[in-house]
């Protein structure tokens, strides 16, 4: 039982209180410390999806061969033909003559059968429109590359209508089926043109009166290309990295040539730039962020007495500094600095830096090592060797060869996530598993014990008073009982 202040009239509970502030001091202190680290993990955190967001886009686009060899092309008659690049290595040109186009096959039933009524109800199951039992298709079509193809599909008519076993036949062969309510006729197309025959057979083809229909073969481009007469089962065909598509049948050559697309490559390392020049500016502003130490976390009792907008305030300010001169970012930077002033070795020997293609770190100190474009004279690296200028981003690392700037970005920046992450860990790590999480841990249990140790005293400090309550309503007792025998033994 706890009294407070009866006998003595002290507010005991407010003394109490006040001494528990002071012997909270030290716990105060530890939680401030836990919150600060959990301020840093989460700045780590944020920094390593920042870099292998970066990275990665770095590596999709500049370690790809594709983003330097996009071309563009010129054509006399657009109308007959279209060509654009998609991974040639060398340019492209010459003539072309349309003789035929590649066309698909056709196939139909039988020209007087009607497969059902015209009144028939085509949404019940097929068993209820005279066709039963389990019955099988088989159908040969023209498929890809020229290729001819037989697939056969069952028909369970007790679970199919006519509109989902056509669905399936689309699904599982090589031809587009449907019916046509108005003939009462189905017809099919290969999904594939080319040189070929749609021919079918089977009980469901007979049930369905395809048997004895007529069709119509499919047939292969005819075109000369350069000199050379050719075909494809296709109209759109890759030839040396380009994609031809056949329009129209030609009746004189179209010429054609590619040049390096020269706007979306220089567009592509614009934004590599752009973004790194973001990163290294993102970084350096981290790590010499300043770090207020008077502004320390606050304990929840300290926010009690403060305004929502006091409290902004101050955490911004206690938040600050969390990776001020961190050494694995100021070593990621340095590397990443030496990296775009250094040379790349292209496969022919020759020895080329970022420089040589127009860009270069800007000579300011303030500006950490960003890099600018000189764009006429990266224009010109583009437009006379793309190549080249692959390799020198793309060029993919091998044995002591450290590759490409793309790869050399890679590295340096996963070699730095690996680090952090043995700090921080990464969303879902378990705390033993990375330093800070360990830190923290040790820290949960020193406050557990702390506030242990808090309860205890905070016990003892209740008894010791309510004690002292007593003996003074004791003595208060006596002396009152004193008093009242002097005072009786007067009168």
């Amino acid at each position: 039982m706890r009294i407070s202040g009866l006998a003595t009239g002290m507010d005991t509970e407010q003394i109490i209180k006040d001494m528990m502030t002071a012997h909270r001091i030290p716990l105060d202190k530890i939680t401030q410390k836990k919150q600060y680290l959990q301020w840093q993990l989460d700045d780590y955190r944020s920094m390593n999806r920042n870099l292998r967001d970066t990275a990665y886009k770095v590596t999709d686009t500049m370690g790809r061969q594709a983003t330097f060899m996009q071309k563009t092309v010129s054509i006399s008659n657009p109308d007959a033909v279209g060509i654009k690049g998609l991974s040639a290595n060398a340019e492209f040109a010459g003539t072309i003559e349309i003789s035929q186009l590649a066309k698909q096959a056709t196939y139909q039933g039988r020209d007087k059968d009607r497969v059902f009524a015209e009144d028939a109800d085509l949404s019940k199951k097929l068993s209820e429109l005279n066709i039963t039992g389990v019955q099988k298709i088989s159908i040969t079509a023209p498929g890809k590359n020229g290729v001819i193809e037989t697939k056969e599909v069952e028909i369970d008519t007790d679970q199919h209508t006519i509109q989902s076993a056509l669905d399936k036949i689309s699904k599982e062969t090589g031809v587009t089926a449907f019916y046509d309510q108005h003939t009462g006729k189905i017809a099919m197309t290969s999904k594939e043109s080319g040189k070929g025959d749609i021919t079918v057979s089977g009980d469901f083809s007979v049930s369905i009166k395809l048997d004895g229909g007529t069709g119509v073969p499919g047939q292969n481009a005819q075109f000369t290309f350069n000199g050379l007469t050719t075909e494809r089962s296709s109209n759109t065909f890759n030839i040396n990295g380009f994609e031809v598509n056949l329009k129209q049948v030609t009746t004189g050559p179209v010429t054609f040539s590619s040049a390096p697309d020269t706007d979306k490559i220089l567009e592509s390392v614009v934004k590599f730039v752009d973004d790194y020049n973001k990163l290294i500016d993102e970084l350096h502003t981290k790590i010499r962020e300043p770090k207020y130490r008077n502004f320390q976390p606050l304990s929840d009792e300290q926010k009690k007495e403060m305004k929502e907008k006091e409290i902004e305030l101050w955490e911004e300010k206690a938040k600050s500094g969390t990776l001020r001169n961190d050494p694995t970012v100021a070593s990621m930077l340095t590397e990443l600095r030496q990296m775009m002033s250094s040379s790349v070795t292209m496969s022919d020997g020759t020895k080329i830096s970022l420089k040589d293609i127009g860009i270069e770190p800007i000579k300011d100190f303030k500006e950490n090592g960003k890099l600018k474009i000189d764009e006429d004279k990266l224009r010109k690296a583009i437009s006379e060797n793309p190549n080249q200028v692959y390799e020198v981003f793309g060029k993919p690392a091998k044995d002591a060869d450290k590759g490409g700037i793309a790869a050399q970005f890679r590295k340096t920046v996963d070699n730095t996530i690996s680090v952090i992450s043995q700090k921080a860990g990464s969303t879902g790590s378990v705390s033993d598993s990375f330093t800070l999480g360990r830190t923290m841990k040790s820290m949960d249990k020193q406050i557990e014990r702390f506030e242990d140790r808090l309860k205890m005293t905070e016990d003892r400090l209740w008894r010791q008073f309510t004690a002292m309550e007593r003996a003074i309503q004791r003595a208060n007792a006596q002396s009152a009982s004193l008093m009242g025998a002097f005072g009786g033994g007067g009168m």
